[in-house]
């Protein structure tokens, strides 16, 4: 089994920071891809923010210069640091990682059971 983790979230106000963790754990023999997303009400799930098992990032446009992603391989955890948060932020957050159970095993994604950012003016 695995399971992902995420904590962190909660209610900030405009202008804010928070940071959101997500730990993988269980039967993982190695982690490619990490990211978050994030689906606001009434709205599609997007991606925030990528991260690669060397290090590469990506994020949406929405969030750059504003949040930062960043692992931990060790940890297999995965950070999201979110500064100068705006009302259009406030969402669930999901984490997602690309996992390979065992060495000649295939690559499968996994989600986390989200936590919510909601941001107050």
């Amino acid at each position: 089994q695995v399971r992902l983790v995420e904590s962190g979230g909660g209610l900030v106000q405009s202008g804010g920071s928070l940071r959101l963790s997500c730990a993988a754990s269980g039967s993982i023999f190695s982690i490619n891809d990490m990211g978050w997303y994030r689906q606001a009400p009434g709205k599609q799930r997007e991606l925030v923010a990528g991260i690669t098992s060397g290090g590469t990032t990506n994020y949406a446009d929405s969030v750059k210069g504003r949040f930062t992603i960043s692992r931990d391989n060790a940890k297999n955890t995965v950070y999201l640091q979110m500064n100068s948060l705006k009302d259009e932020d406030t969402a669930v957050y999901y984490c997602n990682a690309a996992i390979r159970k065992t060495r000649y095993g295939y690559v499968e994604p996994y989600w986390g059971q989200g936590t919510q950012v909601t941001v107050s003016s």
